[in-house]
């Protein structure tokens, strides 16, 4: 057992001895998991607030369910709390028809004077209506046929079809934009860490490059690979540790900066960017996995030559 931690404990200092002594490496690896860090960090902010964005964009959305003129108040009642006992469904706003009638006055402006003036409660055109948004758009497609099956749901004339109304084409456009978001930010990562690890990798091996000969003569002894390899491993993870701390205040300094120069353009139009705690943790393990996940595998992967002996 002392022997097992006497064994751990020298591979661990070796490992910081390593970061020390090679400063030039050291700081290249630092700076390109900083650099990557940073710009994974920031792209997935902008990502996250894009898709936030889309989601409060979302809950604002109306469904439009218009009300058959021969619906009791009763089945009115009815009909509102089937549909907000439906999955996926936000909000439940109800407009009578005097309401409907009132609206489209204000929205024609002087116009209705002309147009709407003749119409009163006797013979108002306008049916009720409910008007519903949704937590998630991309359940529009479920939702959407119950609300057309549902009993007293106003019949268009002329194809018999459920005046349920939504603009189906921007809610197509939303859940494409957030498809699209998810790929591009996705395919963006893959390609960072794979440069990254390529580039950790090579400047490691000028590292491993200058200690080869030890290296050799540790193998000839009966040293074996995982003996070998593991202080390169604690180089990587200490760097990897060390640019997480660093990339975490950087990008959440940088991250205040541009919310507070955006935020009050957005929330004027009703919108509001996420506060920095509200991604850390999910940033914190973006860093950490990308952090150490590149400094081990950076280790790794430019050991490979000299251990064949």
């Amino acid at each position: 057992m002392i022997v097992n931690y006497n064994i751990v404990s020298y591979l661990i200092g070796e490992g910081f001895k390593n970061v020390l002594k090679n400063k030039k490496s050291t700081f290249a690896a630092f700076f390109i998991m900083f650099a990557t860090m940073i710009t994974v960090g920031l792209g997935l902010a902008g990502a996250s607030n894009l898709t936030s964005i889309i989601n409060q964009l979302e809950s604002d959305f109306p469904i439009n369910v218009y009300i058959d003129d021969t619906a009791s108040q009763d089945d009115i009642k009815n009909m509102e709390e089937q549909i907000k006992s439906l999955d996926y469904v936000n909000s439940v706003t109800y407009t009578s028809k005097e309401q409907a009638l009132k609206n489209e006055k204000e929205n024609l402006g002087d116009t209705a004077n002309v147009v709407l003036n003749s119409y009163t409660e006797s013979n108002n055109p306008f049916p009720a209506s409910f008007t519903v948004t949704l937590t998630d758009l991309e359940k529009s497609s479920e939702v959407i046929p119950i609300l057309q099956q549902l009993e007293n749901v106003k019949k268009d004339k002329s194809t018999g079809n459920p005046c349920v109304v939504t603009k189906q084409d921007t809610i197509n456009g939303l859940n494409k934009a957030k498809k699209v978001i998810r790929i591009i930010f996705f395919v963006v990562g893959v390609l960072l860490i794979v440069i990254s690890t390529v580039i950790i990798s090579n400047t490691i091996k000028l590292t491993v490059h200058a200690r080869r000969r030890e290296i050799s003569i540790m193998k000839y002894v009966g040293a074996t690979n995982n003996f070998i390899r593991a202080p390169f491993i604690v180089e990587g993870i200490v760097i990897g540790v060390v640019a997480v701390a660093v990339s975490l205040l950087v990008s959440g300094s940088v991250y205040e900066l541009i919310y507070n120069s955006l935020n009050s353009m957005i929330s004027t139009k009703n919108y509001q960017l996420l506060l920095f705690k509200d991604i850390f943790y999910e940033i914190l393990l973006v860093f950490a996995v990308l952090g150490i996940g590149i400094g081990v595998l950076g280790s790794s992967l430019s050991m490979k030559k000299y251990l064949k002996v």
